[in-house]
Parts: structure tokens; C-alpha cells; sequence
């Protein structure tokens, strides 16, 4: 009877281990559920404010230039400059969700990720080739952003690709320090990220731009006329595409100087 009762104490005492480990596994995974949910909500939050973060904000819409008053009488592009001495421009496309500064780093990496107050921002900022001249003087400068599925950055330079959507967007704006011109958009051309024919800045010059000019209009998925000329100088506006590596896709104007 005693061998019996211990035996039976013994399971008994076992029994409750078990019991208590079970309860120490059901809280645990408990605790993991909401520790899994809690990094879920989170993610999405933080997804969240990276998107509409990407937009033009209110504390940065406050240097926007007025393009209804002279450069000279718009204090807020030279106040943003001395913030940051990379802000070369801003850029703005009519009735777009791209109306933001350009910056340009002493590399084309430096703004990828980094907001226009030096910041790390997964959104990064506009800004244009490091190689080009910061005032715009080069025949052919080119800028680059992200490409965001809400429209923000150049979110909407994918847009140009319809025809619908071309033909009704057709111009823009870009301010300088010292004045603003005005950008007409007369291609949409979508090519590889290795394509020196599109991204190379150093062959291109009055010389050379004629051959250049016949290049954009042979490879454009939408084109308009609009009497180019070999002494024109163009901007180009370079964004990734969704499902391509190395697939780009980029908007071209020409630069001229308001009438």
C-alpha cells in the first residue's frame, strides 16, 4: 500500500508539472500572438507615415516659391537653401502629385534615402545628377526620385506612360535662386538603368543633340512636338518601374525661359 501511495503521489505531482508547463506554453504563445500583432500594427503605422510622409508637407510647403510673384520677392526657396546648401531648385509638375525641392549630393546615392533636412527618409528626396551643372546650364539635366504607388515622389511620372493622361499634363515648372523657367513636356520614354544612350550627361552638347532628339522620339511610348531644336536645353525626370530590376521610366521637357 505505502509503494502504491507514493506512486500515486508521484503522478499526481508529475501531473501538475505537466499542468503548469502547459499553462506556461499557453501563455507564452499568447504573448507571442500579441507581440506578432503589435509589430504588425506597427509596420503598417510606419508604412503609413512613410507614404503620406512623401507628400509635399505643410512645414516644406512654406518654402514653395509663389509662381505668381517674382523670384526676387520669394524668400522662402533662398531660406530653404541656406538649411540645406544642397537645394539647388524646386520642381513642379501642373496638376501632379511632383512639386517638390531639388537636391543634388556630391554622389546620386546621397538622397535616396535622406529627406531634404539630411535625415534618413526611406522615401529620400528629389535630386538631380551629381555630374550636372547645379543651375541648370547643361543641355541635358536629369533627376531622380523614388517611385511610390500612392503618386508621391515620382509616383506619377508612370502615369505619362497613357495617352489620356500625356496629352492633359504638359507642363511644369522649375525655380531657381535667380529665376524660373518653364518645362515642356514632350516625351515619355521607358529604358534600362544602364542605358548610357539616356543617362549619360557628358555626350550630350548642340553637337550632339540632334542625334539625341531622333534617339528620344524613336523610343518613346508617348511624344508630342513641339519644334525642338538642338540648342534647347532638356530636363528628364527618371523613376523605377514596378516588376523590372532594372527597368526606368522617365519624362523629358524642354527648358524655356517664361514669356
Amino acid at each position: 500500500m505505502q509503494e502504491l501511495y507514493i506512486w500515486d503521489f508521484t503522478l499526481a505531482g508529475m501531473s501538475g508539472v505537466a499542468k503548469a508547463g502547459n499553462k506556461v506554453l499557453d501563455f507564452l504563445a499568447k504573448l507571442l500572438i500579441v507581440c506578432l500583432l503589435l509589430y504588425g500594427g506597427f509596420s503598417l503605422w510606419e508604412t503609413y507615415c512613410e507614404y503620406t510622409g512623401a507628400f509635399l508637407s505643410e512645414d516644406l510647403e512654406k518654402y514653395k516659391p509663389d509662381p505668381d510673384l517674382p523670384t526676387d520677392e520669394n524668400p522662402g526657396l533662398a531660406e530653404l537653401m541656406k538649411i540645406n546648401p544642397d537645394v539647388k531648385a524646386w520642381i513642379t509638375i501642373d496638376d501632379t502629385h511632383i512639386d517638390y525641392p531639388v537636391l543634388q549630393g556630391e554622389d546620386d546615392m546621397e538622397y535616396v534615402n535622406k529627406n531634404v533636412y539630411g535625415d534618413f527618409a526611406l522615401t529620400g528626396s528629389v535630386f538631380m545628377s551629381s555630374v550636372n551643372k547645379p543651375d541648370f546650364t547643361d543641355t541635358y539635366n536629369i533627376l531622380y526620385a523614388h517611385h511610390m504607388d500612392n503618386g508621391a515622389m515620382f509616383g506619377d511620372v508612370l502615369e505619362f506612360r497613357k495617352a489620356k493622361y500625356f496629352r492633359d499634363h504638359k507642363a511644369g515648372h522649375l525655380y531657381l535662386a535667380e529665376g524660373s523657367m518653364d518645362i515642356e513636356i514632350f516625351a515619355c520614354v521607358t529604358c534600362d538603368a544602364y542605358d548610357e544612350q539616356f543617362y549619360s550627361i557628358a555626350d550630350k552638347s548642340p553637337e550632339t543633340m540632334g542625334d539625341f532628339l531622333q534617339l528620344i522620339q524613336k523610343n518613346a511610348c508617348q511624344y508630342r512636338k513641339i519644334d525642338l531644336q538642338p540648342t534647347d536645353r532638356l530636363i528628364a525626370l527618371s523613376t523605377c518601374m514596378n516588376g523590372s530590376t532594372n527597368g526606368r521610366c522617365m519624362i523629358i521637357g524642354r527648358l524655356v525661359n517664361p514669356a
